[in-house]
């Protein structure tokens, strides 16, 4: 019976992700990825990063991650399982510079690396959205040197975007049994996925800022280049997207610090620098 539930779970698990590839192959994230460059700076510098060090970016999106570990004259393996992203972090580079990167196309949930082969394994809003965290969790450990360390960028539940997610989840509701990203944002499932591969976990609680025109130019980007929102709007219909927009705005109203009509708004996301057994 075991057999039979892992199996579905194992055939659900595929079907979610490759609905999340085509959502993220759609639009140019991009376009909102550039705008969370200070996240990989910041998580470079808690990580302490030396020149040399075999650092691996997983779920490197268009590679802020990358860009940040390879600026500190480290050896930097860039992965996504979508090429257009990596192309887009591979003309970052080139643009800046950065010789010392290699881009591969790669699952997070099977990296086609050795045991121990990085010195640091990272990533910036990118492994936490694997729909088998378990494996994903795994993978990072498997292919971190002892001793050396993991840093995650992870968006919280109660956090801006956690609450995005709430809210497409609302619309639109998850397969049964499949965790929520934001799950990677809290210490307690951080102990259950890391527990046994990492000897110590250092997490800081950080504010991203969102910056734009207004709230209705942030709908207005994501809605336009972020997959997983472009694909929301164009699973419903008129309706459902009329009230699906309205949320957005309210949640965005209801956090905005600006006070002028731009919009300046926080999302709450954890810093984790952890040390492998």
């Amino acid at each position: 019976m075991s057999e039979v539930h892992s199996s579905s779970q194992t055939s659900e698990f595929a079907d979610v992700k490759a609905r999340q590839h085509a959502a993220w192959e759609t639009g140019n994230y991009a376009v909102v990825g550039t705008t969370l460059q200070i996240v990989g700076e910041n998580l470079c510098e808690a990580l302490d990063l030396r020149a040399g060090s075999r650092v691996l970016d997983v779920a490197a999106g268009n590679g802020n991650g990358t860009l940040a570990a390879a600026r500190r004259w480290c050896d930097v393996t860039s992965t996504d399982y979508v090429a257009s992203l990596l192309d887009a972090g591979k003309a970052r580079a080139q643009a800046e510079g950065l010789t010392a990167v290699q881009f591969r196309e790669a699952d997070a949930e099977a990296l086609p690396y050795a045991d121990a082969s990085f010195d640091v394994v990272m990533s910036t809003f990118g492994v936490m959205f694997t729909p088998n965290q378990e494996k994903a969790a795994s993978e990072l450990a498997r292919v971190c040197r002892p001793g050396g360390k993991i840093g995650l960028a992870n968006w919280t539940p109660e956090s801006f975007i956690g609450q995005v997610f709430k809210t497409i989840g609302k619309y639109l509701p998850p397969p049964p049994g499949l965790k929520s990203p934001a799950l990677w944002g809290t210490r307690a499932r951080l102990d259950e996925l890391f527990d046994g591969s990492v000897r110590s976990v250092a997490v800081t609680s950080r504010e991203f800022m969102f910056r734009y025109h207004s709230p209705a130019h942030w709908l207005e980007v994501f809605r336009t280049y972020y997959g997983p929102i472009n694909k929301a709007f164009a699973a419903m219909d008129g309706e459902r997207q009329a009230a699906f927009q309205r949320d957005l705005m309210t949640l965005m109203e209801s956090r905005n610090r600006s006070g002028d009509g731009t919009l300046v708004l926080p999302s709450e996301y954890l810093e984790i620098v952890m040390v492998r057994q």
